[in-house]
């Protein structure tokens, strides 16, 4: 890459990048213009660091590309809104390859092609190790925003999306598992793929909101962590259903098993990543795990769920003071992903 100028490197990474259906102006000036059809917008964003967010040992430069814009994505469904644009600014060092950039595009715009976003602008800088910051926008269709702050006694916790999933996928690949040069069955090959690439509920996000959700995230750092957001910001104690239980107890109903019937599936991907626990390794997956980018929202009770929705828990009042529980008791374990002590 480094016998390009920023001209030409522009005419590798444009070609795959959708445009936005609010442009007004996209690429080739000194800003986009967007539509703003409801007044406002959400306005999010992240960053990855390689070596801290993802390795291109394990990652395809198209599954780096993906990666970048679904974590982005989600924090717009967190808020309730359906993600129309982004702007994206690179640093690359001058020995990457043409090739690895051109699929880095490519990605980014699949992923952004099937939410229905375009790539309106950017930036690109050169430097030791690859970064890539994404702002992304929303679009609210009318709606109020979602916010942590709303969940009420009473409420419902919900979950869309997948949990565990991603943690385990890096165990695997921790423990030297590589998918194309070994068998794996395909509960363990799905969740490397979560890993690398995260899908988001992106529909969802909309529709709980058009339903009426109290409060909403997307979870990146883990299940409890960002339970303990809401509750704190709602002050609120929430409890969430323990992904220990029995998932075959039919005194439950099948939406309250979500947790044990997810800790179930990942019982064979922790045996097969060496964990000498490997139910115990399942159930703190699916609380701790961080990066599926799942959904967690709050609900009055009585709301009818969309596809995809299930019931993980319950909101009540605070015994002392915000916070989660895990099947009514405590929990005492690591809470999940924190970029400052991972």
């Amino acid at each position: 890459m480094g016998d390009l100028d920023e001209s030409e490197l522009l005419t590798v990474l444009t070609p795959p990048l959708p445009a936005s259906p609010l442009e007004v102006v996209g690429n080739g000036d000194d800003g986009a213009v967007l539509a703003a059809p409801d007044g406002r917008y959400v306005v999010s964003t992240d960053v990855l660091v390689e070596g801290r967010h993802f390795r291109t040992d394990w990652s395809t430069p198209e599954q780096v590309g993906r990666r970048a814009a679904a974590q982005n994505l989600a924090d717009v469904m967190g808020m309730g809104a359906r993600p129309t644009a982004m702007v994206v600014s690179l640093v690359l060092p001058g020995s990457t390859p043409v090739a690895w950039v051109r699929g880095l595009a490519s990605g980014l715009g699949q992923t952004c092609r099937r939410a229905g976003a375009g790539v309106v602008g950017g930036d690109l800088s050169a430097g030791d190790a690859v970064v890539i910051a994404v702002t992304v926008h929303g679009d609210l269709e009318g709606r109020p925003p979602v916010l942590r702050s709303g969940a009420r006694p009473g409420d419902l916790l919900v979950h869309a999306g997948d949990l565990g999933s991603s943690r385990a996928g890096l165990a695997l690949l921790s423990a030297g598992l590589d998918p194309e040069s070994r068998p794996a069955d395909g509960q363990a090959r799905r969740c490397i793929e979560r890993f690398l690439t995260p899908v988001p509920p992106l529909e969802a996000g909309p529709a709980l909101a058009a339903a009426g959700a109290s409060a909403m995230m997307d979870v990146s750092d883990s299940l409890l962590r960002d339970c303990g957001r809401i509750a704190a910001a709602s002050g609120v104690l929430i409890d969430i259903d323990d992904p220990a239980d029995d998932p075959a107890d039919e005194a439950r109903g099948a939406q309250d098993r979500r947790l044990a019937g997810a800790r179930v599936a990942l019982e064979p991907v922790a045996a097969l990543a060496g964990e000498t626990d490997p139910a115990a390794a399942a159930r703190g997956w699916v609380l701790t795990g961080g990066e599926d980018h799942g959904l967690l929202a709050t609900v009055p009770p009585g709301t009818v769920l969309p596809a995809g929705v299930s019931v993980i828990g319950r909101v009540h009042d605070p015994l002392t003071a915000p916070g989660v529980l895990v099947g009514s008791r405590p929990w005492e374990g690591p809470l999940g992903w924190d970029h400052f002590r991972a």
